[in-house]
């Protein structure tokens, strides 16, 4: 082969496997020669306690998605068990107490999407559509609409430091390193691509389908349940009208980060990258001042670009397939 070829190769394979990387990069080349303050302490700080909770909310999406799922309640979910935990914390003044709520109920309500998903049927799209306007209408019920303030100490999970570390980045690298091995080094990670991929494949090598589903909906509940403390202690209220959309970002993040929404590809590692680019172009178009609505107009175009270059991307390698199929 020569020179020119093997350059081509080379590039070609450098830029399928580390794009993602590349536009993470020209992003923070660009947004530090827009706005000379994107990389100050205080942005960064302030950043990465935004982007911890879509992040984590993330994670969970990039389970679903691989396994064929897809949740669009998690934001819904997120107010409810933030917002029980911070009733939780009133009352009894203990953190473990406030955790344990959160999860608990963001668990449950995931659990209720799983057995519309797997017992009766129902697509994910629909069980986890209806879930979220009864998540919502529960966290609005909770407290007939008003926001819960004076929470004490609470704050201190969202809004303080270990160290130099913010502790939400620090929940998020623990959360990261979970999802990485459970996709990378269980048999249920295993599972989730095999069923992603091709589900009666699945099924006749003896894997339960229903059982593994209803699993990967409980660890997006846990993540959901942290989420929500984060989220709650971060903006020092509990809002019920909270983390609106938010299913929308970690669903964005995970798509962008290579996650393919036909199911069965996907990685933590890709939808940290994701994640950042999300969280760092809202940041920049906050710092540049850009309109609300045209900043919302953006995340819509990103979604659909990811999309569109998932579909690409599935259409390019079937091709080639049939080509070496074809030889």
């Amino acid at each position: 082969m020569s020179r020119i070829g093997n350059a081509r190769l080379t590039w070609s394979t450098i830029t399928r496997s580390y794009s993602i990387y590349l536009v993470l990069i020209a992003l923070l080349v660009i947004s530090s020669v827009i706005n000379p303050n994107f990389f100050s302490g205080s942005n960064i700080s302030n950043v990465t306690r935004q982007i911890s909770v879509t992040t984590i909310l993330a994670f969970g999406e990039t389970i679903l998605i691989i396994c064929g799922l897809l949740d669009l309640s998690s934001g819904s979910v997120l107010a409810l068990s933030g917002l029980l935990s911070v009733a939780s914390y009133k009352m009894t003044g203990s953190m473990t107490v406030a955790f344990a709520v959160a999860i608990g109920v963001a668990m449950v309500c995931n659990l209720i999407s799983a057995v519309m998903v797997t017992t009766w049927g129902a697509p994910a799209f629909i069980a986890t559509l209806a879930m979220q306007e009864m998540a919502r209408g529960g966290a609005l019920l909770f407290t007939k609409g008003q926001n819960i303030y004076q929470i004490g100490d609470y704050v201190k999970v969202g809004q303080g430091s270990l160290g130099f570390m913010p502790i939400p980045l620090l929940f998020l690298i623990g959360l990261f390193a979970m999802t990485w091995y459970i996709l990378k080094h269980t048999r249920f990670g295993r599972a989730l691509y095999a069923i992603g991929g091709n589900q009666e494949a699945a099924k006749a090598s003896g894997i339960d389908v229903n059982r593994t589903k209803i699993l990967a909906f409980m660890v997006n509940g846990l993540l959901v349940g942290i989420a929500g403390v984060l989220f709650m202690s971060r903006v020092n209220a509990g809002l019920p009208n909270g983390a609106i959309n938010y299913e929308f970002q970690g669903l964005t993040s995970s798509i962008i980060g290579g996650t393919s929404f036909s199911g069965g590809i996907g990685t933590a590692g890709g939808t940290v990258v994701g994640a950042f680019i999300v969280g760092f172009l809202n940041n920049i178009m906050n710092l540049a001042n850009i309109n609300s609505y045209m900043q919302q107009i953006a995340r819509g175009a990103i979604i659909a670009l990811a999309v569109i270059y998932d579909l690409w991307t599935k259409n390019r390698r079937t091709r080639s397939l049939v080509r070496s199929v074809a030889k």
